[in-house]
């Protein structure tokens, strides 16, 4: 094992005049996989302190202020872990500091995107515009926040497919969330009738197939608008107010079946396009022919 000891004890280069060995090199390797460890741990553990102990699991929004929280706790195991490292292997804080400018060239040409991303992922936790479980609108991508990390954000869309978004595009682009301030949004149910129909049946059927589903609120009450007269039909908009956008498109595909048949038997039609041609002309050549 003599061999071992000299091998770990060999100095392979010097650094602000801390000898490097590979000895040294390993305790860098390991204080670092040790500090991810322990940052991973504090995180469960905050979060969990939060929302039992705290008394934010009584408020809005508790599991996106709890995970916001606790990512930032192992930020900064994890930062204190790479410092106690660095430390190992001769790496100060006066050493960074006579490579600081190096490493903003670094960053200005090589890692410009990764340090961007990685305020913006700060910026995520603190401001906290977006929080883990939101369901949200980000440019074509549509679907539940489920981790906000360093670099990006993992969406799951309704199709529980997982999108990996930079978190720069949640702070520069255009972000709809669909969580805040509430849950509760409107969705609206587009509906044509033939112009002879009854427009108080249809207003007082279509305000029944709304109290009849569950998951339709009733407060705010659901309204019906006469949207216009068009070509060939009357024009209507079922406005309905729900609290699970995730399900937007069930509820809504559910309603016009229910208005469907609800209209069967109220004997309200839904018109088809229709279309009259009128001929003032022309009928001579006809009959000649």
């Amino acid at each position: 094992m003599e061999w071992l000891r000299r091998f770990l004890d060999t100095v392979l280069f010097q650094l602000s005049g801390t000898p490097v060995t590979p000895l040294s090199l390993l305790l860098f390797v390991v204080t670092l996989a040790l500090a991810a460890l322990a940052g991973r741990v504090t995180r469960r553990l905050v979060s969990r302190m939060l929302l039992r102990r705290t008394g934010l699991g009584a408020g809005p929004g508790p599991e996106g202020l709890a995970y916001s929280v606790a990512r930032i706790s192992q930020y900064m195991v994890v930062i204190v872990g790479l410092l106690v490292g660095m430390e190992n292997v001769g790496i100060s804080l006066k050493s960074l500091a006579a490579f600081s400018a190096v490493i903003m060239v670094g960053i200005g040409f090589g890692l410009q995107n990764i340090a961007q991303n990685f305020i913006c992922g700060l910026i995520l936790l603190i401001e906290r515009p977006v929080q883990k479980g939101d369901f949200v609108n980000v440019g074509e991508t549509v679907g539940t926040v489920e981790e906000i990390a360093m670099r990006a954000t993992r969406i799951v869309t309704r199709d529980g497919i997982a999108i990996i978004v930079p978190n720069s595009e949640l702070i520069t682009a255009r972000v709809t969330n669909r969580s805040a301030p509430t849950t509760t949004a409107r969705v609206r149910v587009a509906v044509a009738v033939a112009y002879a129909s009854d427009t108080e049946l249809v207003r007082k059927t279509l305000l029944e197939v709304a109290a009849a589903d569950a998951r339709v609120l009733q407060q705010p009450p659901p309204h019906v608008f006469f949207r216009n007269f068009g070509e060939n039909a009357l024009e209507f908009e079922l406005a309905v107010w729900i609290d699970t956008p995730q399900l937007e498109f069930i509820i809504t595909s559910d309603l016009r079946f229910a208005v469907c048949l609800a209209f069967q038997r109220a004997g309200i039609a839904i018109p088809f396009p229709q279309r009259e041609l009128h001929l003032k002309s022309g009928f001579e050549r006809l009959r000649a022919t």
